[in-house]
């Protein structure tokens, strides 16, 4: 009998510190100390211009969530996108790199025939979700991939780039009602499986996004929040489906410019909603002081919106400042200092490096980052080396056009009535940015000099990155071949 009690009092003991043991790991990890692996989430938005939330000088409506982050954080005033549309600068977001060194400067176009059509993003290619995989990061995309169709191959998908989750639709665009995909198809995926959910796509973003958190919040985690809105169709909550798979595109056009206003709004808001519930819940459940959260968008202005700013000159597609200069904002309570303005020039390429920086993960060297780490702007305020930054813009119908910026200086090439695909028919323009950020007055002929050095550093560039670029099926000058 005493035997019996004996071995009773033994396993009690055994289970009590068992169980001890258990509460001692699950209160370990539930108050996870700031700097232990810091969670890291990008939102980036498509189509809005510079001026498309209120604290970068939207003068129709306030975006107080986003605001909010501004004022708690840092503004950048010279913050670039890679590209001048949606995949590009996608392609460079991921990889830290030039798109055009992965092939992929044009968007992928939903066409079938169309020579960007059979693009995407090749497995060889590293992308930051995948070196923060590797390093024990639970990763996530919600929303947006535009990185090839996976019809063509599933090389493509995202769940071969890194991410754990994927929620959200491969194409360029869906309706914000039906899903359906710019190349009339459904396109609302949860991973690999096809799901006809009922919901308006911001507000299923802004959920799956929350719901990422929740069930990652006893890790690190890096969260890309791709939101659709502002991009087209032109659909707030409650509007009617305007493309379908039986019917094709429902085109809609404004009976005013105060509806247009409305509308813009009534798509701008629900991203502004997503926002301030994100920071809402990192800091009610403590995360905040443990969790870097960068916005922009993807580029400039498109024309369904007066998103940009009078400041700059073009939209969408251009490669004048208004094309890829776009508002961006970084939060991080306790390490960001609040109410910072920068006006040091960044791209959103350096967005990689500056994640595996603050994740302290090494940077691939079979593919050497073309960003810089952004850390010491964000944490201390201070500058970083004098470079040379690049575009290089494709549009739909094959039109070519380059940019270059130098300190101040910036040259802008096109392309007038050349071959689709060609870099025929140069014409040079050349602008001092400091004194004349408009890109009014070209400088061309009283500044031969430098605008031929640009000229010339910027074809060594173009000609270095495709020489050892990422093989694509199809493009212009191969004729979809």
């Amino acid at each position: 009998m005493r035997n019996r009690n004996l071995l009773f009092q033994t396993g009690f003991t055994m289970i009590a510190f068992a169980c001890l043991f258990c509460l001692q790991v699950t209160l370990k990890a539930a108050t996870r100390q700031p700097g232990d692996r810091p969670n890291l989430i990008v939102i980036m938005v498509d189509d809005m211009g510079y001026a498309g939330v209120s604290c970068f000088g939207n003068p129709y409506f306030k975006t107080p969530h986003i605001d909010r982050l501004a004022d708690a954080g840092m503004k950048f005033t010279d913050f670039h996108s890679s590209g001048t549309v949606c995949s590009p600068t996608r392609a460079g977001l991921l990889t830290g790199r030039y798109q055009q060194r992965a092939g992929i400067e044009a968007v992928i176009h939903p066409v079938s025939d169309h020579p960007e059509h059979r693009k995407g993003l090749r497995k060889n290619e590293n992308t930051f979700a995948e070196l923060l995989q590797s390093a024990g990061y639970r990763t996530g995309l919600i929303g947006k991939w535009h990185q090839g169709y996976p019809h063509n191959t599933a090389e493509f998908h995202p769940d071969n780039h890194g991410f754990d989750t994927f929620i959200g639709y491969h194409s360029g665009n869906i309706d914000f009602i039906s899903h359906v995909g710019d190349h009339v198809k459904h396109d609302w995926w949860h991973g690999r499986t096809e799901t006809r959910e009922i919901g308006y796509s911001t507000h299923l973003i802004n959920q799956y996004a929350l719901q990422f958190i929740k069930d990652n919040s006893q890790q690190p985690f890096c969260l890309y929040v791709a939101h659709e809105a502002i991009h087209n169709p032109v659909q707030v909550p409650g509007d009617p489906v305007r493309r379908s798979e039986s019917e094709g595109w429902k085109r809609w056009k404004p009976a005013n410019e105060a509806e247009r206003i409305e509308k813009y709004k009534g798509m701008t808001l629900p991203i502004d909603t997503g926002v301030g519930q994100i920071r809402k819940l990192l800091a009610e459940s403590g995360l905040d002081k443990n969790t870097f959260v960068l916005f922009f968008s993807d580029n400039g202005p498109a024309r369904d919106f007066p998103s940009g700013s009078p400041k700059w000159r073009g939209g969408k597609g251009s490669v004048y400042e208004g094309g890829h200069r776009v508002p961006a904002i970084a939060w991080w309570p306790g390490r960001i200092k609040p109410q910072t303005v920068s006006d040091v020039p960044a791209i959103s390429i350096d967005v990689m490096p500056t994640l595996l920086a603050i994740a302290k993960i090494e940077a691939p060297r079979d593919r050497p980052l073309d960003g810089v780490d952004l850390s010491p702007v964000l944490f201390q305020q201070k500058k970083v080396s004098a470079r040379p930054l690049y575009w290089a813009s494709l549009s739909n119908n094959g039109k070519r056009s380059e940019a270059m910026r130098q300190g101040p200086w910036k040259l802008v090439v096109l392309h007038p009535r050349a071959k689709p695909g060609t870099f025929e028919k140069e014409k040079i323009e050349l602008y001092r940015l400091d004194q004349d950020p408009g890109e009014k007055t070209n400088l061309s002929k009283q500044e031969p000099q430098q605008a031929a050095l640009m000229l010339k550093q910027l074809k060594s560039w173009y000609q270095e990155t495709q020489s050892t670029a990422t093989p694509q099926p199809g493009g212009w000058l191969s004729k979809g071949k």
